[in-house]
């Protein structure tokens, strides 16, 4: 059995080098619908991205509309452009549980043994986070014009601030990827990911403004990427210059992607 394994291994990664763009194509399609019949067959998965965005709204305008802005209906206009932000990381983050899991239950490896391109696996499941993004978005979207959230510029600008935060949310995913192919349990990917989300998220100016914060923590601000999403967002839906803090969002975006994917799809290749 040793040596059929021996010899297959090498006739598999041969035929990986001999993929062509194309079949590389299909492959990602095959593999992202075989991701979206699973979550149909298991609803409860998208738990997070029909729920997050109503509670996360509800919850942060009545509760800290007021004593932030001095009233819900200006705090609207302020949070959701910064919970778009928002929104991508923490559906980024949750992946890596899930293709930690996959390798529990032997799904990846069966996958590994086919003659597809190693980056195609990850790729599907990218693609497939963000429709899951975009669903988010729309119910945030929802439930801001619900809460009296107007666009001050125009829809073009309203899409532009949802691309963007959905490009970034995809760069996020890779190193959600990364960590769940270098961990040992579902468990410990969850661990780290609250590590890493919580002073993102909340030393940002997703929620206030970095003005009202002590200098040291202002600092950490302003090269929090995750503000820059969120002055961009805000920018491109209230009116104001976004220019800057678009292009170093789309800079973060390009360097997390160049640096985690390639580190990805290798730990992916590698992982036991």
């Amino acid at each position: 059995m040793s040596a059929v394994a021996v010899s297959t291994a090498p006739a598999v990664i041969a035929a990986e080098g001999r993929i062509s763009p194309r079949a590389g194509l299909r492959h990602i399609g095959a593999l992202a619908r075989r991701n979206l019949l699973q979550m149909k067959a298991d609803p409860e998965s998208m738990f997070d991205v029909l729920l997050m965005p109503v509670i996360f709204t509800l919850l942060f305008v009545y509760v800290f509309g007021g004593a932030v802005s001095g009233s819900q209906d200006a705090y609207v206009n302020y949070l959701v452009p910064g919970l778009m932000a928002m929104m991508g990381l923490n559906i980024a983050m949750s992946v890596g549980a899930g293709i930690n899991s996959d390798f529990k239950t032997g799904v990846m490896d069966r996958f590994r043994t086919m003659p597809i391109a190693r980056s195609s696996v990850l790729i599907a499941k990218v693609i497939v986070e963000i429709g899951r993004m975009l669903v988010a978005m729309a119910i945030l979207l929802a439930m801001g014009f619900a809460l009296g959230l107007s666009i001050k510029t125009d829809v073009l600008h309203l899409l532009g601030a949802v691309a963007l935060a959905v490009l970034f949310g995809a760069a996020l995913t890779w190193i959600s990827m990364l960590l769940g192919l270098s961990v040992n349990s579902p468990q410990a990917v969850q661990g780290i990911g609250m590590l890493v989300l919580m002073p993102l998220q909340f030393g940002s100016s997703i929620f206030a403004k970095p003005t009202t914060m002590p200098d040291w923590l202002q600092s950490f601000t302003k090269v929090n990427p995750l503000s820059n999403l969120a002055d961009a967002s805000r920018a491109l839906i209230n009116g104001g210059a976004y220019a800057h803090s678009a292009w170093i969002t789309l800079a973060w975006t390009a360097g997390i992607t160049l640096v985690t994917a390639p580190l990805a799809v290798t730990r992916f290749r590698k992982k036991t």
